[in-house]
């Protein structure tokens, strides 16, 4: 029965019952008489329950349509209120539905747009800083060999330095362009990129562990290994490790850092553990987003929260088989 029919049908009861009243052999004295104030007053409270009971009843899903729309993020799907209750609800909440899903597959579509067009500007700023200004700063190396060769040895020294920071400056240039585009992932891949990443990681005073189970080392064809990732997957694990490590040295004053990717069953789960800490009720940030954009990208799980059992942060990938981008 629809919220309409429901409502009228409640207000048309209690007034043929108050019709019935008046008609009927109940009367009012002038004054009131206490009984007959009480046997009113009984009557009308009867009849707010009876109606606030089947209101509640009623409008009991647009409640649940309301918190579901307060707490809604399109970065968590799920949770949605089920399409019950009258017809009219129903409708609305089914067409809620409809909302989420649309707004879920725009919002996946326009991510991919930008992640792919980050992606491509990363790739042509990490070329052009190899190209161009690697190869000058490697021209000024030389050229500064050949002038420390011909200088006297009073200023010898002054050339040495100067060599030195521009070597400096050149091994920096190659960890920014490695970090915009890794070329091992593309070489290698995902376990060896893992590896390197940790080696680089930009914090020394912590100790960062690898740990990789279920996956073959590379340049390894046995046939009876399991399946691989495809390029699109590897590149959003990749990149989550990244930003996982990155918030790690920032933010969690931790001394080790535990980096972890496994194949269990029909996923693959990356987890970066670090004992600092931890995230404690700050809001998340953009890079904690940025992860979840991609996560949702090739259908993948985030979970970011406190280390279980110890103080720090915990950030957990899962991939399941039949995510986007895992092929055979």
């Amino acid at each position: 029965m629809s919220l309409f029919w429901r409502i009228f049908l409640l207000n048309a009861a209690m007034l043929v019952v108050a019709a019935v009243l008046l008609l009927g052999p109940v009367t009012v004295s002038t004054p009131v008489r206490p009984g007959e104030a009480l046997a009113v007053g009984a009557g009308l409270g009867l009849m707010l329950a009876v109606s606030a009971f089947i209101l509640r009843i009623g409008l009991a899903p647009l409640g649940r349509l309301s918190r579901a729309m307060a707490t809604a993020d399109l970065l968590r799907p799920g949770g949605r209120p089920a399409a019950t209750g009258p017809a009219e609800m129903a409708e609305l909440i089914g067409t809620y539905h409809t909302m989420l899903d649309r707004l879920e597959h725009d919002r996946a579509s326009s991510t991919a747009r930008v992640l792919s067009a980050q992606e491509d500007e990363r790739q042509r700023i990490a070329q052009e800083l190899h190209d161009e200004v690697g190869q000058t700063l490697t021209a000024v190396l030389l050229q500064l060999k050949r002038v420390a060769d011909r200088t006297p040895g009073e200023l010898r020294e002054e050339v040495t330095l100067a060599q030195e920071a521009t070597r400096g400056s050149l091994d920096e240039i190659r960890r920014i362009a490695r970090r915009l585009r890794p070329g091992v992932l593309d070489e290698l891949g995902l376990v060896s990129a893992l590896r390197a990443l940790a080696a680089e990681f930009p914090a020394h005073d912590v100790r960062v562990r690898t740990r990789v189970t279920g996956f073959p080392a590379p340049g390894d064809d046995d046939p009876g290994a399991p399946p691989s990732l495809g390029h699109e997957t590897e590149l959003v694990v990749y990149r989550v490790a990244q930003e996982a490590l990155t918030n790690v040295a920032r933010h969690a004053h931790a001394s080790h850092v535990t980096l972890e990717l496994r194949r269990v069953s029909d996923r693959v789960e990356l987890r970066v553990i670090d004992d600092g800490r931890g995230i404690g009720s700050a809001a998340e940030g953009a890079g904690v987003r940025g992860m979840r954009e991609r996560a949702l990208l090739i259908g993948a799980e985030l979970v970011v929260g406190p280390r279980q059992g110890a103080t720090g942060t915990e950030v957990l990938l899962r991939v399941h088989d039949e995510a986007e981008g895992i092929t055979s």
